[in-house]
């Protein structure tokens, strides 16, 4: 079983980065794919990207695409989302995931960390 731990969240204006990162504990990321997801106030907790980690294969939501960018460490087992050009909608809860299969479906991955507050201001 994987723990997984987000750290990197705050407050950032309009236009801004942010860099998140999601570390691994307990076993490595090998033979998963490691997920970020999001949640706004209510709304559904929706997919942002992720990354096929034997491989380095990544893929984006439309509203983040060109934005976003996901990289790996592998000999630390950390995934990191970097988030550039940040927007108010962007404002959310971001949490990292871990999974056997490249889906867009959260009920798919396994394993969730804690979750981390992005919030952006106008």
């Amino acid at each position: 079983q994987v723990q997984l731990v987000e750290s990197g969240g705050g407050l950032v204006q309009a236009g801004g980065s942010l860099r998140l990162s999601c570390a691994a504990s307990g076993r490595t990321f090998s033979g998963y794919v490691v997920a970020w997801f999001r949640q706004a106030p209510g709304k559904e907790r929706e997919f942002v990207g992720r990354v096929i980690w034997s491989i380095g294969t990544t893929f984006y939501a439309d509203s983040v695409k060109g934005r976003f960018t996901i990289s790996r460490d592998n000999a630390n087992d950390t995934m990191y989302l970097q988030m550039n050009s940040l927007k108010p909608e962007d404002t959310a809860v971001y949490f990292c995931a871990a999974g056997a299969a490249a889906t867009l479906i959260r009920g798919n991955y396994d394993y969730w960390g804690q979750g981390t507050q992005v919030t952006v201001s106008s």
